[in-house]
């Protein structure tokens, strides 16, 4: 895993299309690929379930800190 990008090691941990989360309290299901700026800094786009609305959703940092560990 440790060659991997971010990005890949992220879709290992269920940031793939169409899977569904919960995010800062509320339940999400992915639209798109995460998109990575900086190691402490990646978004992915989810569609809120309760509301329907498309939002760019920033991936807490304890789940960048536990992609990143992977890589180690």
């Amino acid at each position: 895993m440790k060659d991997q990008p971010l990005s890949f090691r992220l879709k290992s941990l269920g940031f793939v299309l169409g899977n569904r989360m919960k995010l800062y309290g509320e339940q999400f299901e992915v639209a798109g690929e995460p998109i990575v700026v900086a190691d402490h800094l990646v978004l992915v786009d989810a569609i809120e379930m309760k509301t329907g609305e498309v939002k760019r959703v920033r991936i807490p940092l304890p789940i960048l800190k536990m992609a990143n560990d992977r890589a180690a």
